[in-house]
């Protein structure tokens, strides 16, 4: 049995015209029931209720508005529920809606309890279908995309493979609608920055998120040991085809070494409030060493942030090299930077650890 989270685009499933595309959902719905009656478990990250709520407020075009956004998603999404609900009917399967913000992924206790929904869904062999709570989350309508929420929902999961559906048929060396001689990328052992740099470059026919964030959201599941394929999700059968062995798309290859769940949370979820600034033994420290890092490596606080929030541990020309918790907030630990832990009690009154941060609340990133 596998965990596999299939990510759908609002390009996929929406018609500027005409709203939902029933028989593309029903096409779908078909494709991950067959999977799942093989005994895999199912998870659905959608896109398309702001494309469904505009035929209901009259809209001709995608809004600009922040009101006009949440509010065609509001009235968009009973019916993106319900489409899904029909469809996954026909095939004697039951779906469940699942609305997240980022702050469900930012808190750890909300973080937690959202996993634990998810999978007792899948313990019921019910299917989660999931999109953000545009009605609420501005900052997601401006800046956030499903690419990115489905990979968050991936490693929060421990999914095994992550599918991401788009308009073309996976990561190509050129942009497909202006070069006819363009390559498609079969395989990518990591996201390196040409490619990057490709994505950038070839993007999507149609939807918000483009190539680069497929790209982007790609290399965030693959280091928490996800395999990823992007692919074509208009073309019936294939994802059945390609959960069965038949390679279709881009594969993005999973790294091999597990990382713990807790730093899962640390790396993608949970939200910095500021950064400290290393000395280069720090920054040595950390990367090579292994090590918990010290007061004495801090040279500069960007704050403010409090005892057990998450920062980036950045080198002195502002590369991110790390992301932990800390144990001291930001007024202590300007105080005792650059200082010997056997300093901190004599300096602050009190010591509540010799780490700045400790090793085991630490990602590199």
């Amino acid at each position: 049995m596998k965990r596999i989270v299939i990510k759908i685009g609002s390009n996929i499933i929406t018609d500027a015209a005409k709203g939902l595309d029933l028989t593309t959902i029903n096409s779908i719905a078909s494709d991950i029931s067959a999977i799942a009656t093989e005994g895999n478990e199912m998870v659905i990250v959608s896109s398309g209720a702001v494309a469904a709520g505009m035929r209901k407020l009259g809209l001709k075009s995608r809004p600009v508005e922040i009101r006009l956004k949440q509010a065609a998603a509001a009235a968009g999404q009973s019916n993106l529920m319900w489409a899904y609900e029909r469809s996954f009917f026909d095939f004697g399967k039951n779906v469940a809606q699942v609305l997240l913000t980022r702050e469900d992924f930012a808190d750890r206790k909300r973080y937690i309890n959202a996993r634990n929904t998810m999978l007792t869904l899948l313990s019921y062999n019910i299917i989660p279908v999931i999109n953000e709570n545009d009605t609420v989350a501005t900052d997601e309508i401006r800046f956030g995309d499903n690419d990115n929420l489905a990979a968050l929902v991936a490693i929060s999961i421990d999914a095994d493979k992550f599918f991401i559906l788009s308009d073309v048929d996976g990561l190509y060396d050129d942009d497909p609608r202006k070069n006819k001689h363009a390559r498609l990328i079969s395989c990518v052992e990591s996201i390196t920055p040409e490619i990057e740099r490709i994505a950038g470059a070839t993007g999507s026919m149609v939807g918000t998120g483009g190539m680069y964030s497929k790209v982007k959201a790609a290399q965030k599941a693959a280091l928490h040991g996800i395999a990823v394929y992007i692919m074509n999700g208009k073309r019936p059968g294939l994802l059945l085809a390609a959960v069965q062995g038949h390679h279709h798309g881009t594969l993005v290859k999973p790294f091999t070494e597990k990382i713990p769940q807790r730093k899962k949370w640390i790396a993608h979820s949970s939200k910095a409030k500021g950064s400290l600034t290393l000395d280069d033994g720090a920054v040595r420290a950390l990367v090579t060493g292994g090590r918990s890092l010290l007061p004495s490596g801090i040279v500069a606080v960007d704050g403010p942030f409090e005892i057990g929030d998450a920062v980036y541990c950045i080198t002195s020309d502002g590369k991110r090299i790390a992301k932990g918790l800390v144990n001291y907030g930001s007024e202590d630990l300007r105080k005792i930077l650059g200082k010997k832990t056997t300093e901190i009690e004599d300096i602050l009154g009190y010591k509540y650890s010799d780490e700045a941060i400790h090793r085991d609340n630490l990602v590199i990133i």
